[in-house]
């Protein structure tokens, strides 16, 4: 197989792997446990916060909360402070191409008495600053909008919108789980109040992620227990997970510059190779301000399901959207936000790129994928009314 899914998931790098592996024997304690096997879970799992508040610019470890990963710090995000500062309603902002982990939530917030605004994305897949000031209202509690989109690649200006949010007194909160290691991310610089991050998209483990909750914000315990997580998080703490993603952290830092520069030239020639292969084919978006390593495909007049499940016959796991919405038949609700009509976002195909991907990796695919795509052209009697020859 040949994985080219990585904004989906990440393989853990077996350098993470070798980090975790003495605390689910050796140093298998309790964090919370008083004797000596118990406290050195616990000064693991703070060097683990350490080094994760480093790598994203906070000012102190404290304001890092383990969570199981980048959905509950969503939820945490605003359920937790909204019970503190405006448990009775409220206006709430994000946008309509967020990961579903804040979408559905705040959706469902609006059924609860809270009302909601969902700023439309551009064409060119931003989130324009303009945009995000005519949507604000004096009450106005909480904006999210997220940093790198997990399915066109974009990355959003956090630090005029987050500008914006605070001049009206708003919290500002991202959801940054694809874009911690790939591009910089300094939640100071940004000046976001709360982020939240994953750790298998930056080769971790799965089922542990944080959120960082900047000091002084008002936040009620998300989950009630044994007051784990400065009380603020209960449940026995998952050492393990949380070294292994802080030992994924440091390696993507340390390794950002030149991975971003390689996959960069990795995504462009895999556009280039395709576009200029196959007729009304595109690239969703273009431009400066893209992760590295996604690829958006727009493939008029073949279902991207069919170019999928042929792709995975060859070898080659791709994605037609996000991971947590490919099971479903319906278009994109990303590629309709970004004004992709609904036709043409049935033929979308995500490609990306990560750490073990190699040259001869994307052009086996390319060359995997042009006569795939001619095969299911020609029997596409839709394709060949508009896009064939007789059509001209």
């Amino acid at each position: 197989m040949t994985y080219l899914d990585y904004a989906a998931t990440t393989p853990v790098d077996k350098r993470v792997l070798e980090s975790m592996l003495p605390y689910f024997s050796e140093h298998f304690g309790n964090a919370n446990s008083l004797y000596q096997v118990g406290r050195d879970a616990y000064h693991a799992l703070e060097a683990a916060r350490e080094t994760i508040a480093s790598g994203i610019g906070a000012a102190r470890p404290s304001e890092i909360i383990f969570t199981s990963g980048g959905t509950e710090a969503d939820n945490a995000a605003f359920v937790s402070v909204l019970k503190r500062i405006a448990p009775d309603g409220g206006h709430l902002i994000t946008s309509a191409y967020e990961h579903p982990g804040i979408l559905n939530l705040v959706i469902s917030l609006g059924k609860q008495g809270y009302d909601i605004t969902l700023v439309q994305p551009r064409e060119d897949g931003l989130i324009h600053a303009d945009d995000l000031a005519k949507a604000m209202r004096e009450d106005t509690k909480i904006v999210s909008i997220m940093h790198g989109n997990n399915e066109i690649g974009t990355v959003n200006d956090v630090k005029t919108l987050a500008e914006i949010a605070h001049s009206r007194g708003a919290l500002f909160h991202t959801d940054a789980v694809q874009s911690l290691g790939k591009v910089p991310f300094n939640v100071q610089d940004l000046g976001v109040d709360m982020a939240s991050f994953s750790a298998h998209k930056i080769y971790g483990p799965k089922g542990v992620g944080a959120l960082y909750l900047r000091r002084g914000i008002s936040f009620d315990s998300f989950l009630k227990g044994g007051g784990q997580e400065g009380r603020r998080r209960s449940g026995t703490q998952n050492v393990a997970g949380a070294i292994g993603f802080a030992k994924a952290l440091e390696l993507c830092l340390e390794e950002m510059d030149a991975e971003a520069l390689r996959l960069s030239v990795l995504r462009n020639h895999i556009v280039n190779r395709v576009t200029s292969a196959l007729e009304n084919t595109q690239a969703t978006v273009s431009g400066d301000m893209l992760l590295p390593g996604i690829a958006s495909l727009l493939i008029n007049g073949v279902e991207g399901e069919s170019m999928l499940l042929q792709l995975d016959n060859q070898g080659y796991a791709i994605s037609t959207g996000s991971a947590c919405s490919s099971g479903s038949l319906d278009p994109s609700h990303v590629l309709l936000a970004v004004g992709v009509k609904k036709e043409i976002a049935h033929g979308s195909l995500r490609v990306s790129l990560g750490r073990f991907t190699t040259e001869e990796d994307v052009d086996g695919f390319v060359d995997a994928l042009i006569p795939i795509v001619e095969k299911l052209r020609a029997m596409s009697p839709v394709y060949q009314r508009y896009f064939g020859k007789e059509s001209s």
